[in-house]
């Protein structure tokens, strides 16, 4: 560790001269830093001696009772204590990379997650930190209630869709973003038609995900940008059941491009380009565990794997 310093006149001083002149400045007198740093009375008192030669000033104005800062131990002063503060600052973050990374982890998902393979994430994840205890929540109100959580302090980290800016305390990476696609049956009068608006279908049945849902909030939101109503006679937390609603024929629906897709119409939307996208939330409190950076960066490196697999 790097135990000395010097200034731009050629200066040098060490760490533990700053160290015995700061217990002077602020027990007041040898004995009492000597005893604050183990030290024997001769040994602060040469110390110093080296310093103020280093210096060419005198620090303290010695009485009977005691050692008195001079101008020069006052101008001094603070930049000792700024100087020991940014060692021992940078002793703790280097101790704190040959730590091990250990504790609870409390993960927040969507379900279904398809665009990120969990559990070959957290495999990987358990297999280079063994001593991480991570525990998987899922919320029946979806990324609305898992954003609330982490506010609430349920969650540490959770894999959400959200529209809106997150509340104060959170704080969004976008890892995923998938377009919308408008899925109808097979027999539908606009199943074959070159596209279709919201307006043409909202007279229909709508087949949705909860309050809450991402994908749900997506569709609200276009209905009211375009001042229309629609009537939801099926609701489902399960965003791959949706395709399977359709295909039976009890409505239409716009879901989220992970979703697979078989015996349905995919329509175009006209004058709509809607998309769902997929970020990792974290507490802003807790975005400074050790635990917590090491599982953002497990998932930046899953969605860099993604990436590579669908773009080799």
């Amino acid at each position: 560790m790097l135990t000395t310093i010097s200034n731009r006149d050629g200066v040098v001083m060490e760490l533990r001269h700053l160290e015995v002149f700061l217990a002077i400045a602020e027990e007041g007198t040898l004995t009492a830093a000597g005893e604050r740093l183990h030290l024997v009375q001769s040994g602060v008192s040469s110390t110093l001696r080296a310093l103020e030669s280093e210096l060419g000033a005198p620090l303290f104005t010695r009485t009977a009772r005691r050692a008195v800062l001079t101008d020069a131990g006052l101008a001094l002063l603070p930049e000792a204590r700024a100087t020991l503060a940014a060692a021992d600052r940078a002793r703790q973050a280097v101790a704190e990379t040959l730590a091990e990374i250990r504790g609870p982890l409390v993960v927040g998902t969507m379900t279904p997650l398809r665009v990120i393979d969990l559990p070959r994430l957290l495999a990987r994840f358990q297999a280079a930190y063994p001593q991480v205890t991570v525990s998987i929540r899922a919320f029946p109100n979806g990324s609305a209630g898992l954003i609330r959580a982490l506010t609430d302090g349920m969650l540490d980290v959770a894999f959400v869709s959200v529209t809106t800016p997150p509340p104060a305390g959170v704080e969004l990476r976008d890892l995923a973003r998938l377009p919308m696609r408008l899925i109808l049956p097979p027999g539908h009068p606009y199943a074959y038609a070159p596209d279709v608006s919201l307006a043409e279908l909202s007279e229909d049945r709508w087949i949705e995900s909860p309050p809450g849902f991402g994908n749900r909030a997506i569709t609200d939101e276009a209905f009211a940008r375009a001042s229309l109503q629609r009537s939801i006679t099926l609701e489902t937390a399960d965003v791959t059941m949706m395709p399977a609603y359709v295909r039976a024929g009890l409505g239409v629906a716009l879901v989220p491009g992970f979703v697979p897709l078989d015996g349905v119409r995919v329509q175009r939307l006209r004058d709509e380009e809607l998309c769902w996208t997929m970020s990792l939330a974290t507490a802003t409190a807790r975005s400074g565990r050790r635990v917590v950076r090491a599982f953002c960066e497990a998932v930046a490196n899953e969605m860099r794997l993604v990436t590579q697999q669908d773009h080799p």
